[in-house]
């Protein structure tokens, strides 16, 4: 029995749907109602949360592996309580619940985040640790403070990986998280900045996470990017896979700095998430590589997806998703 935390998030329904086809027998938590998503009649489905001990232990009784995807994903400063509540102490209750129960093995979803990924002058590889001169998020912190928790189980005995992706690109809803991006590109959003990231694949993502699991690698942690492209190229690639005007007006600077102020008075009104904050706009305009080859040179027969082959995938399968024409 295979538990997956996070089951409903971007990489938590893709790993679902591969572990199903493979034949694995899974569980996933929920917390009020059952995801109609393929194949759910064939997931045991516990009701649960990661901060609900009880729930947790529930959730572990004959498991042998767990995937930890289950994390908050915020940039809005009213959420760092959240943040840490959720992806440290949740984290610690996986951790703890999984010690318990004597699993045989744990996946852990981190981000490079946690790294310290504002480091323009040195490609991030995985040795690299978040301090507070290398990250300008809470997001990125709360996830260090995780893996501090996962870093602990694995002293106590756990078997345990990490996997570190960077922004990950998939069919997901696309009003929320990193596939907001295809919707940007669909509305035919303007704006682009010179900033500079990795992008994966979900689908790599999990088959990464697969492929670690199901291999005698423990204690370790792993960067998982496709490739190390501009925002801009990004955003045109889908854009023409769209077929959709591509951005085309440069945020500079002094601009940013305007626009996320002007969102966060505009969401004291509204009490809605600002479209752009005060760290994401910092994380836009900077340019960052990854290095990615020491999960390549550890599962030698797993190859990245192009990005260009992949935003092509998802362009066609978000169409079907959304009705697009």
């Amino acid at each position: 029995m295979i538990l997956v935390t996070g089951a409903t998030g971007l990489v938590g329904s893709h790993l679902l749907q591969a572990l199903l086809n493979k034949g694995e027998q899974v569980r996933a938590l929920y917390r009020s109602v059952i995801p109609q998503i393929p194949g759910a009649e064939k997931i045991d489905w516990v009701k649960g949360d990661i901060l609900d001990i009880l729930s947790l232990e529930e959730a572990m009784k004959g498991v042998q592996q767990v995937y930890h995807c289950a994390a908050v994903v915020s940039f809005h400063p009213s959420q760092r309580k959240n943040l840490h509540h959720v992806n440290t102490a949740g984290t610690a209750n996986v951790v703890n619940a999984s010690l318990d129960a004597g699993i045989t093995k744990m996946v852990f979803m981190s981000s490079v985040a946690a790294l310290g990924r504002i480091r323009e002058d040195v490609m991030i590889d995985e040795t690299m640790k978040w301090t507070p001169e290398t990250s300008n998020s809470e997001y990125g912190k709360s996830k260090y403070m995780a893996e501090m928790e996962v870093w602990r189980g694995i002293g106590e005995g756990l078997n345990a990986v990490i996997v570190n992706p960077v922004i990950i690109l998939g069919a997901g809803d696309w009003s929320s998280g990193s596939t907001a991006i295809f919707k940007s590109a669909y509305d035919e959003f303007p704006w682009y900045t010179e900033g500079m990231s990795g992008f994966v694949d979900v689908m790599d993502v999990v088959n990464a996470m697969v492929a670690l699991m199901e291999s005698k690698i423990s204690a370790q942690r792993f960067i998982i990017s496709g490739a190390n492209l501009p925002y801009r190229s990004v955003f045109t690639m889908i854009a023409q896979a769209f077929g959709k005007k591509p951005p085309h007006k440069k945020v500079t600077a002094w601009m940013a700095a305007i626009v996320w102020r002007l969102e966060a008075i505009k969401s004291r009104f509204t009490g809605k998430s600002p479209l752009l904050t005060k760290e994401t706009a910092k994380t836009a305009r900077a340019k960052v590589r990854f290095n990615n080859t020491k999960l390549l040179e550890a599962i030698p027969a797993f190859q990245y997806t192009p990005i260009e082959e992949s935003i092509i995938r998802i362009c066609r399968e978000l169409k079907i998703k959304y009705h697009l024409p």
